[in-house]
């Protein structure tokens, strides 16, 4: 097996550390504590820092240094529009085309989004919530589709995982997937893509909630810049 090139291993790690949350957006990157962290020079820094750049997850600002993208409630809205009719377009194919396998193993998802949010747990929701929606991707049929919705999820993700603060999200989000999963198991194709595209076009008209939920995470790290 050909090895991993160290700008690739440090990419890989920091995309990962974006997307779960250890690293928040707006929060500035220090290089320095960077190659400390994942044992490496420089260089494999600054190209896996570049790397993410040209994917939309970090900026760097000349003479300021590089932040995780931190986008504006607009920027927010268009991008969760978007996803919205992506989501429901997979809903609907999926409603059609989903096999029993995968409708088995999506019931599982939603049993796990059952525990957790009961619990109260909303990082555990949070994975469960994201193996259901790949589920649903995944039984499309449609390549292309399921690529861009994996790959617009993944750009979102860490918004997503916030707006599960937003007090009562994770029991109306759990809601949300009981309705999609029963439009799904019963091939209802319309009512699988109207349940799945209000289930995102929900997180739109809570952007309010969300930021201020936002603003109170990370107000410890803005302060300590």
């Amino acid at each position: 097996m050909a090895r991993v090139p160290e700008s690739q291993r440090v990419r890989d790690a920091l995309e990962n550390a974006v997307i779960d949350g250890r690293y928040r957006p707006g929060e500035r990157l220090d290089p320095t504590q960077l190659e400390r962290e994942y044992g490496c020079s420089r260089t494999p820094i600054r190209e896996a820092l570049q790397a993410l750049e040209r994917s939309g997850l970090v900026q760097i600002r000349p003479k300021r240094g590089t932040y995780v993208t931190e986008l504006s409630i607009s920027e927010l809205a268009e991008r969760f529009e978007v996803m919205a009719e992506l989501e429901g377009m997979a809903a609907r194919l999926s409603a059609r085309r989903i096999e029993r396998e995968s409708l088995d193993e999506l019931e599982r998802a939603l049993q796990e989004c059952v525990k957790h949010a009961t619990a109260g747990d909303a990082d555990r929701y949070y994975y469960a919530n994201a193996w259901f929606h790949d589920i649903v991707y995944d039984s499309c049929g449609n390549e292309y589709l399921r690529q861009q919705a994996h790959a617009l999820k993944r750009a979102l993700q860490p918004y997503r995982r916030l707006q599960l603060r937003v007090p009562d999200r994770m029991r109306r989000s759990l809601a949300e997937h009981r309705e999609i999963a029963d439009a799904i198991a019963d091939g209802d194709a319309d009512a699988a893509e109207n349940a799945a595209r209000d289930h995102v076009l929900v997180q739109v008209k809570e952007f309010s909630h969300l930021m201020r939920t936002w603003r109170q995470v990370t107000e410890p790290t803005h302060s300590a810049r």
